[in-house]
């Protein structure tokens, strides 16, 4: 019997050979990803009342990014009772305003191919990028987890999405995330696995894989998935991990798949989504070229090293619009670091950009740079529902980076391939 990639990462962790979609299996997690929103502060009172603790804290990772750096007091408590808590169960996998969970996992060597992992957050199928089966879970969901390192999966369908050709300068991973939401809609993935593949995927870099993963959410999938391969194996062992057996980690060639769908990478153009849903994405030229209060590169879409490096690539040498405001959150402590080694840093703060610290930032409403009351923002974010980013009556596009930043030169929408002179 042929299986897919997401059938064969979850036979292992069930300890079968083979399992079938919709079938309920149970199946030992090899890691659970926390952060201080939805872990600590949710679950430790549940664990405090059974007297209970976690079942092996080598195989946990918390991460303090949504509330870090703290802006009040209310959420320097959360971080306070997040360190207390770490402490107190021995996690010492604790990256504490280290920037943010589905970044930081990765790069300090926590996923490797074959994983059967579960995160505390929704966009947890960035893991996926790496050739893991991982995908959010709720807080009581989690508490079950941290106890007994076991959760239970109804096997999923595997629809399969197939980009050829190579993208062009000027579009990235972020473009094919925001086209496939535009043509499959936010519930094209129905909860179950999304495997990417073509020529145009395995040309990407792992950043862009991440990408691509990150943003299965937003297809309603439960997770989303890229076979492994040398790029993946090379980041694996940069990281200080051992890729292991990667190769075994694929799927089959005769495995079968509730759909298929088929894109062009060399035919992809910048795109843009529009007020309030990642799945009202179009070409960026088909976009009224709307004026805009704050351009915002941050969030674990859009602000990782190559996502940085994009932004660069367009503001080299040149200014944002007078009257607007760049707003910078690096993904990670570790990727500020190289882009400012690397003169990124310094590309974007002579361009006009503000810096912000490593985190989530604004993404989801709770650090700094928030939107006010009718504030317009053009973010590389994943989301854009009303009031995510701040006031209610705000309102929020989504881009790459590359457009992002273009637009941050002209002050409204901008088309950053007319930017860069392509």
């Amino acid at each position: 019997m042929a299986l897919t990639l997401a059938e064969k990462i979850i036979s292992k962790a069930c300890g079968r050979d083979r399992v079938t979609p919709g079938e309920i299996v149970t199946c030992a997690v090899d890691l659970a990803m926390i952060h201080d929103s939805g872990g600590p502060r949710r679950v430790k009172p549940a664990m405090d009342r059974l007297g209970v603790g976690v079942w092996d804290a080598s195989k946990v990772v918390l991460v303090s990014d949504h509330f870090a750096p703290c802006t009040d007091a209310e959420s320097a408590n959360i971080l306070k009772l997040t360190r207390e808590w770490a402490a107190e169960q021995g996690v010492l996998n604790f990256y504490d305003q280290q920037g943010i969970c589905h970044v930081v996992t990765p790069e300090r060597g926590h996923l490797r191919p074959g994983m059967f992992a579960v995160g505390g957050d929704s966009h947890s199928p960035t893991g996926g990028a790496f050739g893991c089966y991982m995908f959010g879970v709720g807080a009581t969901d989690m508490l079950g987890i941290l106890v007994t390192g076991e959760t239970w999966i109804k096997v999923p369908e595997t629809i399969r999405i197939e980009w050829s050709g190579r993208l062009k300068t000027g579009v990235s991973a972020k473009d094919m995330a925001l086209k496939m939401c535009a043509a499959l809609g936010m519930d094209g993935g129905d909860y179950q696995a999304v495997q990417y593949g073509g020529d145009a995927v395995g040309a990407l870099d792992m950043f862009e894989r991440m990408t691509l993963c990150n943003m299965a959410a937003e297809l309603g999938a439960q997770t989303g998935l890229i076979e492994p391969d040398e790029t993946t194996a090379t980041y694996v062992e940069k990281a200080g991990a051992e890729p292991g057996n990667w190769r075994q980690f694929r799927s089959d060639p005769d495995a079968a798949y509730r759909a298929v769908h088929e894109f062009s990478g060399s035919d992809l153009t910048p795109q843009v989504a529009v007020p309030h849903s990642p799945a009202t994405a179009a070409d960026v030229d088909m976009v009224e070229k709307a004026e805009i209060d704050q351009f915002y590169i941050g969030a674990c879409t859009g602000a990782k090293l190559n996502d940085l490096e994009m932004a660069a690539a367009v503001l080299r040498g040149k200014k944002i619009a007078k009257g607007k405001r760049l707003t910078v959150a690096p993904a990670s402590t570790q990727i500020l670091n190289a882009a400012t080694k690397s003169g990124v840093i310094g590309t974007l703060l002579d361009a006009g950009a503000g810096l912000l610290p490593p985190g989530c930032g604004a993404c989801a409403g709770y650090g700094v740079g928030v939107l006010a009351e009718d504030e317009v923002c053009l973010a590389t974010t994943a989301r854009n529902f009303q009031g995510r980013m701040g006031a209610g009556s705000s309102k929020v596009y989504l881009a790459s980076p590359y457009t992002v930043a273009a637009s941050a030169v002209t002050g409204r929408i901008q088309d950053p391939r007319e930017v860069l002179n392509i």
